[in-house]
């Protein structure tokens, strides 16, 4: 693992490292917030999945989480969403949802995306136990899980995947049902295939219904959102969640979008909500 930078914040250290992934072949870059800790003590973890077009970076600049998981006592990871580098295949259309940026943590079956688009591999399994051998002050046995869009998608499949490794899940504006909608249709058609069977481990509400459980969630979503009705539906994992007996507090917030500006408002409260069940 190499360090990129760190520097002080709140009391703690954001850092920003890079290292070799045999997941995705390439080199990959992450984001670990590390609070102040007294001598001996370990931090629960928060991971952090972006969505479309982002990088480490969005969430690590304009996330506004840091003095919240240094009042907790939180870590926070952020991972990258794609392989990046020479050599990886992009969408040949330069489009912005699927390809580069866009590896929607699935591991890609089909061919050219297969050599290096396994993003449910990298961020499950291999940067995990990166961070379980580089950051000893982490707490592993602690983590819970959130992210945006197409990361709420990722925090919420892989939560209902792992049930016993994560003990919480939360959301901003996921995609909830990416088997339903065009964006997840692209991509998951794209990267797994056409048969639509293939695609149920990577959909929240198929999980759901194919058995899948947590025994709670937290989702924000803005009702001024573009992508509300056409990617997003929200109401398709309300109902999910009912008739499977999952408690899922869905809170629409009145007048925001889908930007940074509505995630780092509701920020806190989501790092506050995780903390209660990370401590």
């Amino acid at each position: 693992m190499k360090t990129v930078s760190t520097a002080r914040a709140h009391g703690g250290t954001q850092g920003v490292y890079a290292h070799e992934s045999t997941a995705t072949g390439t080199t990959m870059t992450f984001s670990v917030f590390v609070p102040a800790l007294r001598a001996g003590q370990r931090a629960p973890i928060l991971w952090y999945l972006s969505g479309l077009t982002c990088t480490h970076g969005n969430v690590t600049d304009k996330g506004e989480y840091r003095a919240a998981c240094a009042e907790h006592g939180i870590a926070f990871i952020a991972p990258d969403t794609s392989p990046r580098g020479d050599g990886v295949p992009d969408d040949p259309e330069g489009a912005w949802d699927f390809g580069i940026g866009a590896g929607f943590y699935v591991d890609a079956t089909e061919e050219p995306w297969a050599g290096n688009y396994r993003m449910r591999s990298y961020v499950e399994d291999e940067l995990p136990a990166l961070i379980a051998a580089e950051f000893p002050m982490l707490d592993g046995a602690r983590q819970s899980i959130t992210g945006h869009s197409m990361g709420g998608h990722g925090a919420l499949t892989i939560a209902l995947r792992n049930p016993d490794r994560f003990r919480s899940v939360s959301a901003f504006a996921p995609i909830v049902a990416p088997s339903q909608v065009p964006w997840g249709e692209k991509a998951l058609g794209g990267y797994l295939g056409d048969d639509r069977g293939a695609w149920r481990g990577a959909d929240a509400v198929a999980l759901i219904e194919d058995g899948a459980r947590v025994p709670e969630m937290l989702v924000d979503q803005g009702d001024a959102d573009p992508f509300l009705s056409g990617q997003l539906r929200p109401e398709l994992l309300a109902k999910a969640c009912a008739d499977a007996g999952i408690d899922c507090t869905l809170r629409m917030q009145p007048g925001y979008d889908h930007s940074y500006n509505f995630i780092s408002t509701f920020m806190t409260d989501h790092i506050r909500w995780h903390a209660e069940r990370l401590k």
